[in-house]
């Protein structure tokens, strides 16, 4: 079954622990409206291969950040589902899976392992009395006893702050859509947010829409995947699309479209996927190097309020996903350049 009480915790940075341990986490101490919170972060996975995929995207920038700083201080459950506030790494459009790489839990030297890329942000947002860490994952407690790592009482926290879908085996029970773990630090002085992102690379990147479960016969996540016919990435991708067209309603919403390959792709089967769950079939045929602008239709809505629009190649993998802000979204007429 998936995560019990999957959520986001809001809360300043209070200290930090790199544990080297058999079963090492990156250990963080938060503080929410005089509560005190544990942040358990994996960063060694107990299935082979041990390292996780980690992403940190400086700069973030994403739709979901709208409601994200609208949540109050303390642990705020999530129903999940799109259009929402929780995560998923598929379906969320939130980053590109292949530039996610694998990490050594630890190793010597300065900078060079999981623990070490974790530091560096929480690090400076310890230092920040503004700072406000954004956890997603299962929480726990309160329990009868104090915290194993930090001594707080009671015991209190969040956990699986990665993906939460695609596994195989034991940790089966754990799958499910739209409750990912991802760790968000926002630095008000400049406006500025960091995401981290962490999978492990046992984990598989193609789930089933309602159980999280991997679908049968396809690879695992695994860094860096090149198109091919069982890994789709980017054989078209979503280059450009007007999200705020001039003129009256009916507005003219498009997307263009590119292929990537050096075949021709028919495109029978294939759909446009919006951020509410609304789809877009496609037809026709998209000659090797060529583009297509496609024109939107209902039930799938752009909007120049921000959004996402996944392509889904005919067995329902996804090929492409783009995401676009509100700020990007503002000038009427122009196409917004993914």
């Amino acid at each position: 079954m998936p995560l019990k009480r999957y959520g986001v915790l809001r809360a300043a940075v209070v200290d930090r622990r790199i544990e080297t341990n058999d079963t090492p986490h990156y250990q963080i101490h938060l503080r929410a409206s005089g509560i005190d919170y544990r942040a358990a972060v994996n960063v060694r996975s107990q299935q082979s291969p041990p390292d996780l995929l980690h992403l940190a995207a400086d700069h973030f920038d994403h739709p979901i950040l709208e409601q994200v700083r609208r949540l109050p201080d303390g642990f705020t459950e999530i129903d999940g589902g799109p259009g929402g506030v929780a995560i998923d790494f598929i379906r969320g459009n939130l980053f590109d899976r292949t530039s996610m790489r694998p990490v050594p839990a630890a190793k010597p030297g300065p900078d060079n392992d999981l623990g070490d890329f974790l530091d560096h942000f929480v690090r400076r947002a310890l230092g920040d009395l503004d700072a406000r860490a954004y956890v997603f994952g299962e929480a726990w407690g309160p329990e009868a006893k104090p915290d194993k790592i930090f001594g707080f009482r009671p015991g209190n926290g969040i956990h699986d702050v990665h993906m939460n879908q695609g596994n195989r085996g034991r940790f089966a029970g754990d799958n499910g859509v739209w409750q990912d773990g991802a760790l968000l630090l926002h630095f008000p002085a400049a406006d500025e947010w960091v995401a981290i992102f962490l999978a492990f690379q046992s984990q598989v990147w193609h789930t089933d829409d309602i159980t999280g479960h991997p679908l049968p016969e396809l690879p695992g996540a695994g860094p860096a995947p090149q198109p091919s016919s069982s890994e789709p990435d980017h054989l078209v991708r979503i280059v450009a699309a007007v999200v705020n067209p001039a003129g009256p309603a009916p507005e003219a919403e498009t997307v263009t479209l590119l292929n990537t390959s050096p075949r021709d792709i028919d495109l029978a089967g294939w759909s446009l996927v919006d951020r509410a769950g609304g789809r877009l079939p496609l037809s026709g045929a998209l000659a090797s190097g060529a583009a297509a602008r496609v024109p939107v239709a209902e039930p799938v809505r752009l909007g120049s309020g921000g959004g996402t629009l996944t392509l889904l190649d005919a067995r329902g993998l996804k090929v492409d996903g783009v995401a676009w802000t509100a700020g990007q979204g503002r000038r009427e007429g122009w196409s917004v350049v993914f």
